[in-house]
């Protein structure tokens, strides 16, 4: 009898310590969640679609992304590994976020094309990792590759520092020094070496 109450007992820890794990309570987007901790988590190297939550424009894909992302993670258990910086400047958690199987999602949601790499110094621990999977992504066509860019341009002006690339006439782009200033000739080579689109002048 004292043995099965004491079984029972361990159950219950056993219940208690499962329970009290963290999970993921909400999906915003394609690279964004919360936890039952009530932390949010913004994916590292990794930019999806945007979701503009006040009613504005919608990214091309974005829904879809967040439901690729959902499908994924929504109430389940995540382990998050952490780079060189912990938090944004919004106090978010940033983070690579592997399931229970072992996958990182960041890289699932670049592989089927529902985000693109965004690589950000000093936390570029699987940089070559996730362009890997953007360059099969962009060869393949799939997701946010399957559009062409909107009005191209003839050339284009990467940021080494800050890896964005610019419309010739963005005021970003043009302030980009000569020790950074990289050039390219199509926002499809741009996006090849890792590359992400200013979010002012959406190359």
């Amino acid at each position: 009898m004292e043995r099965k109450r004491v079984a029972v007992i361990l159950l219950i820890g056993l219940l208690t310590l499962s329970a009290a794990k963290p999970y993921v309570k909400q999906v915003y987007d394609g690279d964004t969640l919360a936890l039952s901790t009530g932390e949010q988590v913004r994916y590292l190297g990794v930019d999806a679609p945007e979701i503009d939550h006040q009613g504005g424009k919608i990214d091309f894909l974005a829904h879809e992304a967040r439901q690729f992302n959902a499908k994924l993670v929504q109430g389940k258990q995540i382990r998050l590994e952490f780079d060189q910086e912990r938090n944004d400047h919004h106090g978010r958690l940033l983070a690579y976020v592997f399931l229970e199987n072992g996958d990182m999602v960041n890289e699932l949601l670049v592989k089927k094309g529902f985000a693109r790499v965004l690589p950000k110094a000093p936390n570029l621990k699987h940089f070559s990792l996730l362009l890997d999977a953007q360059r099969r992504a962009m060869a393949e066509r799939v997701g946010i590759w399957k559009k062409e860019p909107e009005r191209p341009e003839r050339s284009y002006i990467g940021n080494s520092a800050s890896y964005r690339f610019h419309r010739p006439t963005c005021s970003f782009g043009k302030a980009v020094s000569g020790h950074h200033r990289v050039m390219f000739e199509s926002a499809y080579k741009a996006s090849w070496e890792g590359y992400c689109p200013c979010r002012q002048c959406k190359p």
